[in-house]
């Protein structure tokens, strides 16, 4: 329970508004949570939590009539200044937009012919090696393309702490890896063979599942999933 007009300073810190969303996530804070991050203080009597309390049940706790706000009915509660009354309408706006806006659709990477598409054009005419790693979802559509290193002409570095590290972030499901030879030459080298193996093993440690591992040449690719070396 918030009590009286306690400072948020003087709460415990798991119950701070921006402290509650970086530890437990934003689904956890109230409306008039979030708006209080906005507004960043309340006044002599309400903490900025009590103060958009009162805003919202103004407004019968109704975020679309907040939407229609003006900075002169905003204005009009103690403690909310013309820049504060701004940020929430900005806030509510970006939201109305994010609402319309169609999302495009995710490219979905099902073989090894549309996982080269995706990267040859990145990867083919690079004078020296770049590691790369794309993340995909349990539909196979592609959240992103990750850069992971850069090289020479004869090899560069793929860190696994690194390149999980981004899996666990982006909640993939799945990983294609992805490397070019500038020589042309899409042999995989022993330690190409070995690093894969390695990734490979650490993906079904932790539920990630390495689906291929792609050498990038001028026109053409190697798929270490097509030749049956995963």
């Amino acid at each position: 329970m918030y009590k009286g007009n306690l400072n948020i300073k003087s709460w415990a810190e798991e119950d701070r508004p921006r402290e509650k969303l970086s530890l437990k996530g934003k689904g956890t804070l109230s409306d008039a949570e979030l708006i209080a991050i906005l507004i960043g203080s309340g006044n002599k009597e309400d903490t900025a939590v009590e103060l958009s309390k009162k805003i919202l049940a103004s407004i019968n706790n109704d975020l679309n009539q907040l939407g229609k706000l003006t900075i002169n009915d905003l204005i009009q509660f103690n403690g909310i200044g013309e820049a504060k009354a701004i940020s929430i309408i900005a806030a509510l706006e970006l939201g109305r937009r994010r609402k319309e806006s169609v999302s495009e659709k995710k490219p979905i990477i099902n073989s090894s012919q549309k996982a080269y598409e995706s990267m040859s054009a990145i990867l083919s005419d690079l004078p020296h090696e770049e590691f790369w790693a794309i993340y995909l979802n349990r539909r196979n559509e592609l959240i992103k393309k990750v850069f992971i290193s850069k090289g020479g002409l004869a090899g560069t570095v793929a860190d696994t702490k690194i390149i999980f590290k981004h899996a666990i972030e982006l909640l993939a499901s799945s990983i294609i890896l992805f490397h070019n030879h500038p020589s042309g030459n899409l042999k995989p080298s022993q330690a190409d063979i070995q690093l894969t193996k390695k990734l490979k093993e650490t993906g079904n440690i932790m539920d990630v599942l390495v689906v291929d591992h792609i050498i990038v040449g001028e026109k053409n690719y190697f798929s270490f999933a097509d030749e049956s070396l995963l």
